[in-house]
């Protein structure tokens, strides 16, 4: 009887593990279809029958009617490509478009999914836009709000590059974390119109990183916009972590010979089968030991396979480990008395040379510190820039070379506590020289060995700038890469922080706002007209608008300024700058003047009057783009709309609306158009002027009405 029981037993085993090797090999669930046309189908995934996958929402839907049949999510509309158990999928989606014709806008169609299980994920796909007159957004509003996009702008073919998408012509941004929807909208500067020839119609699509290569071709097909991309969506099991998951054993998904994983995308969790195993770990059974004796065939000797791992045995008669990759199998030998002393004899030699190898190392090692310091030194212009000085220490105060070593002091070997903050330009530590002064230190960038000359120059002129309104530069190190600029250190942050910080204690009045703008025009007006040579800030912005502890302005960051030589009076660069303070007319042209400055400027103005950011994807579609969106109030005649209720009273009215009619001619589209800067600070100094004749009027009566009474 107990035999009988036993082979019932050894019976049913064997039938357990045909039906597990069969279920691991298509990755599906026992008597569960496998494909759907091309597409492998594993587990928890399932298609037919609702037994077949672990909920509803791993259900996918094959249509039969394709020939290959089509695999889709759930029961939507949306083409699954693969299905990986790494905790991912990728599905295939169509472009979102915004075309026009020589009469205006034509036809479009913004691109909206929800996924309501799966998340968009953050590390494997890029929002791309492509377009020469393209402002493309990309928001959600399922599960969390989001919002993001790009700006792609070009003037001519020529200037796009075939597998470029850095703004020209073609851009990319990366998606937020934890997306459950997708919902794209367009805007366009001049409707197309400038590029109506080769390129009427504004396109955006997320994609699989690496799966679109920008072509010229692609602004002028026309079947664009009948093009699909695959999409990388993860998905994980529930809604709870591993610890969680592990503590509900009868739902607990991970089987045998697996383990839980956290994502690093959403809620729920993920199974692995545990090294040296492979398979389905989300099955039965279905992580299975991976034979490493057959498949790496890893010794010399004797391999034994184990339980998710494997060992190597020598014969008898020799000794080793018996990898192959390790000592192998040699026979052994025995040891005699004067091979013994002959072993220590070298091993002490072995111990002397490795100690003086050591002593040389470091010696070399510091050598090459010094060479390499000296290398940096030179090669960032250190020669030059100390002969340029020395020739100007007649002249007064100049820039200071600091040491490498100087300013890791002053800065607690560049701490993380010190960091002030980071922008494109670089990283802002705060530091303490050893006369108690506090600096700001700033790693600025230079691109190549052609730019020395120029970095140079830029170091000397900014150094012997002296204004009120200007950051100070007091000297820089060249002993590293990337050399180092300090500043006078400015105390109460930047203007953004004040007018946007919704945190922030006070409301900055409009009196101070005034003041501040009439300071930094003051600042602008003097790089432009009192420098020599004159400088081109290039970055404008409220966040490059410092407050020292009297709360005067202070314009900082001249990592993105360029000098005029005296004989020109624009510059050819490289287009860089801010999104929204950029000035069109250099975009396009790349030819930087200092109108370009005006604008930006226009903009920090319009900022103050009406306490809104230049750019916001929170704001309704039409007034997103500040600069437009205060262009067409103005048209209206309703700029008490748009002014900030914070600042707004009936003595002030007629003066925001003399800064309001500046801040637009400042942000004119032509730059001919545009007031100089040091007409800007004519106008605002003559309203401040009659600003503070007015208060002593109002002052002076009511003292002689009340000395009369």
């Amino acid at each position: 009887m107990g035999f009988r029981c036993m082979f019932k037993a050894l019976a049913l085993f064997a039938v357990t593990l045909t039906v597990t090797a069969t279920s691991v090999a298509g990755q599906a669930k026992a008597g569960c279809q496998s494909n759907c046309g091309h597409i492998s189908i594993p587990y928890p995934f399932g298609t037919g029958s609702t037994d077949c996958n672990m909920s509803r929402r791993f259900f996918i839907r094959c249509n039969t009617s394709f020939n290959p049949p089509k695999a889709f999510l759930t029961t939507s509309d949306i083409e699954v490509l693969h299905i990986s158990l790494n905790g991912y999928l990728r599905i295939q989606y169509p472009v979102g478009y915004d075309c026009y014709n020589s009469s205006g806008s034509a036809y479009y169609f913004d691109a909206r999914f929800r996924l309501s299980k799966f998340l968009i994920s953050h590390t494997r796909n890029k929002f791309t836009a492509i377009g020469c007159d393209t402002y493309a957004y990309v928001e959600g509003f399922t599960g969390r709000t989001y919002s993001t996009g790009c700006v792609s702008f070009c003037y001519d073919v020529a200037d796009l590059v075939n597998g470029s998408c850095s703004g020209i012509g073609c851009c990319q941004t990366a998606l937020p974390k934890g997306v459950t929807d997708y919902e794209l909208s367009f805007d366009s500067y001049w409707k197309h119109s400038k590029v109506l020839s080769f390129n009427p119609c504004s396109y955006g699509f997320a994609v699989e990183d690496g799966a679109y290569s920008f072509s010229v071709s692609d602004l002028s097909n026309i079947n664009f916009s009948k093009k699909k991309f695959p999409i990388i969506l993860d998905w994980t099991i529930g809604n709870r972590s591993c610890m969680e998951a592990k503590m509900d054993v009868d739902n607990y998904a991970c089987k045998q010979n697996s383990d839980c994983i956290d994502p690093e995308n959403g809620r729920g969790y993920l199974c692995n089968c545990l090294h040296g195993f492979q398979g389905n770990p989300y099955l039965s059974y279905g992580c299975q030991d991976i034979n490493e004796c057959e498949t790496l065939k890893p010794c010399s000797g004797t391999c034994h396979n184990l339980p998710g791992s494997y060992n190597c045995s020598c014969p008898k008669g020799f000794e080793g480990d018996g990898r192959k990759k390790g000592t192998g199998c040699n026979p052994k030998v025995k040891p005699h008395f004067p091979i013994l002393v002959g072993t220590l004899g070298i091993g002490m030699s072995l111990l002397f040379s490795l100690l003086c190898s050591s002593w040389v190392y470091l010696g070399l090692r510091q050598r090459k510190l010094n060479k390499l310091k000296q290398q940096n030194f030179k090669q960032n212009g250190g020669v030059l820039l100390r002969e340029q000085l020395s020739k100007r220490e007649e002249y007064g105060e100049i820039a200071k070379i600091f040491t490498l070593e100087e300013l890791k002091k002053a800065t607690n070997n560049y701490h993380e506590s010190r960091i002030l903050g980071r922008g494109g330009q670089g990283t802002v530590y705060k530091g303490l020289l050893p006369d108690g002064r506090s600096v700001a230190i700033k790693k600025s960038l230079i691109g190549n060995q052609s730019e020395v000359q120029p970095f140079v120059n830029e170091v000397i002129v900014l150094s012997q700038i002296n204004h009120r309104n200007v950051v100070k530069l007091l000297g820089c190190c060249l002993e590293t890469q990337v050399p180092l600029l300090v500043y006078e250190y400015v105390r109460n942050g930047t203007l953004f922080d004040y007018l946007h910080n919704a945190t922030h204690p006070s409301v900055m009045s409009w009196e101070a706002r005034l003041k501040i703008a009439t300071e930094t025009a003051e600042a602008l007006s003097y790089l432009h007209s009192a420098a020599s040579p004159p400088i081109i800030h290039r970055d404008v912005k409220l966040t490059n608008i410092l407050l020292d502890e009297n709360y005067n302005a202070k314009v900082s960051d001249f990592g993105a300024s360029r000098l005029v030589p005296s004989n020109k009076e624009q510059v050819t660069t490289l287009v860089q700058g801010t999104l929204g303070y950029l000035d069109p007319e250099y975009f396009h042209s790349s030819q930087l003047t200092e109108k370009s400055d005006v604008y930006s400027f226009g903009f920090v103005l319009i900022e103050l009057l009406t306490g809104l950011k230049a750019v916001s994807f929170e704001r309704p579609e039409h007034e997103r783009n500040l600069s437009l969106y205060f262009v067409s109030v103005m048209k209206e005649e309703r700029l008490l709309d748009i002014v900030d209720g914070r600042v707004l009273n009936d003595k002030n009215i007629e003066q925001l609306k003399e800064v309001a009619t500046l801040a637009r001619r400042c942000v004119r589209l032509k730059g001919e158009e545009r007031p100089t800067m040091k007409e800007v600070v004519s106008e605002l100094q003559g309203l401040r002027a009659i600003e503070t004749f007015m208060e002593k009027t109002r002052f002076t009566c009511g003292r002689d009405w009340i000395l009369a009474s």
